[in-house]
């Protein structure tokens, strides 16, 4: 059993690089506080997401005191990191109308009650900077030439940096010494695509403070073929339930590729790595199982135990053929009087699962579209109520309204 967090990080697969082990490791024995930012730059966080809420919730477990820095500040010029071209500039009005949808998401991560977690804005202190006050006094400390020796900027020179991105490290550090002069935070964390701007932050507490601080980046996490950790061909899954629904986020844990189960047990879930290690040996059939454990507690963890329940049960039907049950499948709704003069198959299909006419014609072609489970053909109409089906996986509930 690992006797530090350090350990049971590591285990879990959390720790890709630290800037002084030693250091955190003899930190870590009494409590700390920490953070990690997360921009808001959608109307709601995806999957990609997770890896920095559960590192920040396995810290609060173990005593620790988390803070979710919201970056409306940063937000305001956007995060070069890991992006070939500039990113488009979001207006003030939707930073803010994105992060109240996005607060509430977070707390199904972390326990705010009675301050035992910490949920700040950076444009609450980032908007107020005086200019040239912060160029005397934080731009100083940062030469051109170790700035453009970091991967996000020497890849982006070619390409287009502008100087409004170039500024984003500055205010990634500053965020880190003005926690730790307002809360004692002593820890940052996030992507390995953020150790540049992390450790800029390690440094200017140094230079300002002459203290220590630490920083541990996660890895950057791809499925077992390759493909983007919280990407499917239908686009990001989406934490908010009204995005992706948690019957279609339950599939998406579901249909993890084989190779990828334990590794996803042991970060998206809070099970015992004992339980995670036991998973991860079943093979063929038996294997389903693991997966279905994993997709239960990464949902239970997002939307609740109930949503969780009903995803469980929907999937179960409709693995065993008995989908007409599935309640908890997305619903696609079409007018009564206009589905009962009859549709074109592939239009609907087209509409209810956000695909091209012309993907859904070709699918067709290839015997991959169900109504009912019956295979449909290309030139086939839909006039009742049914269950859709694309593939082998993806299922909607067509529904007269």
């Amino acid at each position: 059993m690992p006797d530090n967090l350090f350990d049971t990080l590591r285990e879990r697969g959390f720790v890709y690089q630290v800037s002084d082990e030693a250091g955190l490791r003899k930190a870590l024995e009494k409590p700390i506080t920490l953070y990690c930012g997360f921009d808001p730059t959608a109307a709601s966080y995806h999957v990609g997401n997770l890896l920095g809420f559960m590192l920040l919730a396995h810290f609060q477990q173990a005593g620790h005191k988390p803070i979710a820095l919201m970056g409306g500040g940063t937000a305001l010029i956007g995060d070069p990191s890991g992006k070939t071209t500039t990113r488009a500039v979001l207006a003030k009005e939707e930073i803010v109308a994105n992060l109240q949808r996005l607060q509430p998401q977070v707390g199904r991560y972390l326990d705010f009650v009675g301050g035992k977690a910490l949920m700040l804005n950076n444009a609450d202190w980032l908007t107020k900077l005086n200019y040239i006050e912060f160029l005397r006094d934080i731009g100083r400390h940062f030469t051109i030439a170790h700035m453009l020796s970091a991967e996000v900027y020497k890849t982006r020179v070619e390409t287009g940096l502008n100087f409004v991105e170039f500024n984003y490290m500055l205010l990634q550090a500053y965020d880190f010494l003005h926690l730790f002069r307002e809360h004692g935070c002593v820890l940052q964390t996030g992507g390995s695509d953020q150790w540049a701007n992390i450790l800029a932050g390690v440094d200017l507490i140094r230079r300002e403070e002459q203290a220590e601080s630490f920083c541990l980046v996660t890895p950057l996490l791809t499925t077992a073929s390759g493909q983007k950790m919280g990407k499917t061909e239908r686009g990001s899954v989406w934490l908010d339930p009204e995005m992706t629904s948690p019957y279609e986020y339950y599939q998406f844990w579901i249909n993890t590729e084989d190779p990828d189960v334990e590794r996803f047990l042991a970060l998206f879930t809070f099970l015992p790595m004992d339980q995670v290690r036991d998973l991860g040996k079943l093979e063929g059939a038996d294997l389903r199982k693991a997966k279905e454990v994993l997709a239960f507690e990464a949902t239970k963890i997002t939307h609740g135990e109930a949503e969780a329940q009903k995803a469980r049960e929907a999937s179960r039907a409709l693995f065993s053929g008995a989908g007409a049950s599935a309640d908890a499948v997305p619903v696609h709704e079409l007018p009564r009087a206009r589905l009962s003069e009859g549709l074109p198959a592939t239009a609907i299909f087209a509409e209810a699962f956000a695909k091209s006419r012309r993907e859904a014609q070709r699918t067709a072609e290839q015997g991959g579209l169900y109504f009912d489970d019956r295979p449909l053909k290309a030139s086939d109409t839909i006039d009742r109520e049914g269950l859709l089906r694309w593939g082998k996986k993806d299922y909607r509930r067509l529904v007269a309204v």
